[in-house]
Parts: structure tokens; C-alpha cells; sequence
């Protein structure tokens, strides 16, 4: 891309930045919760728990508690009292290659009464690799996934929208789009949707992942905004240079085509309100009638303190903003 593209894009999107943002803070604030009465349902992020998986599975040194990822659904509705369930499949690359596994996953899901909802998808290739064959890989990479996902009757499996950061952002949107648009070809003979988080490089760019979106223009193409991935440090070529995205102007960008949502969370004050993000503020943009967003908002803890304590504050504090939207 020419030096005055660069400049042009680096411009035009701190524009729509600026606008947004005055959005954002102005319509969606804590004093809008009234306004935002869409309800939503709460799940639970797989990766919340990653230590006590990870250390099952020996793929990390972790005094965690070892969990069996097959048994997932079964603690989350034992431990937590949430009837729903977001894997990530990570803790599956050998169990999908394992006759039966899949039968006895969605086996242990139904019994315990939980709705799978997502299949959080990573490290399966580039699907805005720039050479042609390896984004061709990617793409096919995610066909075992969506098959999983049919089998257990989620709506959809997350995807990364990740290219070559030395290409220019223009660039990496177009690949990322064509990936996308491929993938999703495919996904709609699963009747599964493919939806993508901002997970660092340019995703975390909300306004670059939602021109993906209308560029991919397709019904099985759409996001899962994460209260916790805008600020990263996004770097782009040229002009575009390093960007500390706001994460409610990100939200606010993201939601048009939101298929869920990612309730990061890190840590919390002794009011059990988390310490690093504003959820009020954000819960209030997700549930905003203009969005008609009625999904699941999956629990995903990250934070150094217990597991366990971590999903059942953000548990807390979900249910406990639920009550004041439909107060």
C-alpha cells in the first residue's frame, strides 16, 4: 500500500475512533443502564479453568487441581450452577482424533443438563495467512470443529481473525475477510456460525475487525466482543503506528454483529465490582435495545487469584447487573 493509503486509513479510522467513542460514553454509560433491558444468559468460558486442564493433561507445569476436560459441562454446573458451556479446543487436539470421545462429551453435557453453546478454536493456521495455500490449510484446519460443534449442538465456533503484521492494515483485512468468507461457505452446510473474538494484532482493533465483518458480508460471519482483548498494543505498517484501544468504543463497535460475548474478568473490589473493567458500563452497551443481543455472555476468568472464586464473582456480579437492566 502506498504512504498516502496508510495515512488516509490511519486517519479515516481514528475519525470514526473519535465519533464512536463520544458515542459510547455519552449514550451507553452506567445512568443508561434503564435504557439497555435485553436480557442475556450466562455461560462459562472453558478457558477460565485452563490450569486445572492444562495440568490434567500435563501440558503445562501447574499445581492446579487436575480436571478432566471431558467432565467440563458436569463442573460447571456442579461448582458454579451455570447450564452452559463454552470448550475451547485446546484441551481436545488429541480427544478428537479418540473414537467415541465426542459420543461421551455430549453424552456427560446432556446429563448434566448443560446447553453447549461454542467451540473456541485455536491454534489451526492463519485464515488471513497471505500465501494462498496456507490460508487454504487453515480454513480446512477448522472442519473438524465444526463438525464437533454440529455434533453437540453448539451455535457456533470462535475463530481467530489473525494475518501477517507486517502486512499493511488494509492487507491484513482482506485476507482475514477471505478466510472468513471461505470458512464461512463451508460452515453453513454445518449449520454452524463462525464468529470472531478480537485476540490480539489487528482483531483487537474493533473498527478494523467490524470492516472484516462487512466485508466478509456473510449471515454465518459475526463477533464475540471480549471485555478484556482492546488494550493490547496493535501494530500496523507505515503511519498506522500503535493504538490503545478503548475497550467500550471496541464493544460499541463490535455488538452490531455480536453472536455472544466474553465476560473477561481479573479481579474484584471487596463490593464484588471488578477492579479493571467498568461492567455496568459494558453490560449496558451489550443489552442496549439498538444491538437486540439476547445471547450468552460467557465467563471467562483470567485473573492470578482462585479459579473457582474468580468465575463465582463474575458470576455475582452478572447476575447481579441482570437485575438492575430488568429492575
Amino acid at each position: 500500500m502506498h504512504h498516502y493509503m496508510q495515512r488516509r486509513s490511519f486517519f479515516q479510522a481514528a475519525g470514526i475512533q473519535a465519533a464512536g467513542a463520544a458515542a459510547a460514553s455519552c449514550v451507553f454509560s452506567n445512568q443508561a443502564l434503564a435504557a439497555a433491558a435485553k436480557p442475556f444468559e450466562i455461560s462459562l468460558a472453558q478457558w477460565s479453568l485452563n490450569r486445572n486442564f492444562f495440568s490434567f493433561l500435563g501440558l503445562r507445569n501447574s499445581s492446579a487441581e487436575k480436571l478432566d476436560p471431558q467432565d467440563f459441562a458436569g463442573i460447571a454446573k456442579r461448582e458454579f450452577g451455570i447450564d452452559a458451556v463454552e470448550y475451547v479446543n485446546q484441551f481436545y487436539m488429541e480427544a478428537v482424533r479418540k473414537p467415541g470421545y465426542l459420543e461421551d462429551l455430549k453424552k456427560k453435557a446432556a446429563d448434566a443438563g448443560v446447553t453447549n453453546v461454542l467451540i473456541m478454536c485455536d491454534r489451526e493456521g492463519n485464515l488471513g495467512d497471505p500465501d494462498f495455500k496456507q490460508r487454504i490449510t487453515a480454513v480446512r484446519n477448522h472442519i473438524k470443529w465444526l463438525e464437533w460443534a454440529q455434533a453437540l449442538g453448539c451455535h457456533s465456533i470462535r475463530v481467530n481473525a489473525a494475518s501477517d503484521p507486517k502486512l499493511s492494515y488494509d492487507q491484513q483485512l482482506e485476507l482475514a475477510a477471505d478466510g472468513l468468507r471461505r470458512l464461512c461457505e463451508i460452515a453453513d452446510t454445518y449449520d454452524v456460525n463462525v464468529i470472531v473474538e478480537n485476540h490480539g494484532g489487528l482483531s483487537s482493533h474493533g473498527r478494523w475487525l467490524a470492516s472484516v465483518m462487512q466485508m466478509v458480508d456473510h449471515d454465518r460471519c459475526g463477533t464475540l466482543p471480549d471485555f478484556g482483548n482492546f488494550r493490547r498494543v496493535v501494530r500496523g505498517e507505515g503511519e498506522f503506528g500503535e493504538l490503545d484501544y478503548d475497550r467500550y468504543l471496541g464493544t460499541y463497535e463490535l455488538m452490531p454483529y455480536a453472536k455472544g460475548a466474553s465476560a473477561k474478568s481479573y479481579a474484584f473490589d471487596d463490593e464484588g465490582n471488578e477492579t479493571t473493567i467498568d461492567f455496568r458500563r459494558i453490560m449496558s452497551i451489550v443489552c442496549h435495545p439498538k444491538f437486540n443481543f439476547s445471547g450468552h455472555v460467557g465467563i471467562e476468568y483470567e485473573g492470578q487469584s482462585d479459579s473457582f472464586e474468580g468465575i463465582k464473582k463474575t458470576k455475582a456480579l452478572l447476575e447481579k447487573i441482570r437485575g438492575e437492566l430488568s429492575a
